[in-house]
């Protein structure tokens, strides 16, 4: 008996590992060789792979497809409808699968609904991507990106929350530290 929750309606191919606790719910497939961790949860409508490996903790909601070439660390939140690319000049007639550039979330990031990750990309640490954001480039980690293409407009903290500063301090359960104004430093309080 699984530890995981399937839906009936879900298509699940060989080799694939999913971890405890997670749901995958209706009309989702989830691809060969593809690493799942446990207390995740995907919406509807989700493609997952192949080869594509994604932490414990994380939440993809409706209409996401995870292709080759992305990784995904714990606690990370994708918005409904967000879009990953996996080749940066595709086109129908010309193979590219040996071209796919690799594209990381790291730990507890957030990219909203309708947003766009450009191939190639990662996301730093616990940053926030807002809704419908195109994102070309790498983000710094706690980073606020919005726009099109996206461009860092403040700081978030490890809750989500806009950061406030006050001589280069900010303070929520953490303590934020601006560093040579780009790079934020936190510490436990």
């Amino acid at each position: 008996m699984n530890n995981y929750f399937v839906h009936e309606s879900c298509y699940i191919d060989d080799n694939v590992t999913i971890g405890e606790n997670t749901k995958i719910w209706h009309f989702s497939h989830i691809l060969s060789y593809t690493i799942i961790g446990k207390e995740c949860s995907f919406g509807q409508n989700c493609v997952i792979g192949p080869k594509v490996k994604i932490g414990n903790g994380v939440k993809v909601q409706n209409n996401i497809s995870i292709y080759e070439g992305v990784e995904i660390e714990d606690d990370v939140f994708l918005g409904p409808s967000m879009v990953f690319t996996n080749v940066i000049n595709p086109r129908a007639f010309i193979p590219r699968k040996d071209e796919f550039k690799k594209t990381l979330l790291k730990k507890g990031c957030s990219i909203g609904a309708n947003a766009t990750i450009i191939c190639g990309s990662t996301i730093g640490e616990y940053a926030l991507i807002g809704s419908g954001a195109v994102v070309n480039k790498d983000v710094k980690p706690y980073a606020l990106m919005v726009g099109v293409p996206a461009r860092q407009i403040g700081w978030v903290g490890k809750s989500g929350e806009t950061l406030t500063f006050k001589d280069n301090q900010a303070e929520d359960e953490f303590a934020y530290y601006i560093i040579k104004n780009e790079t934020l430093e936190v510490t436990q309080k």
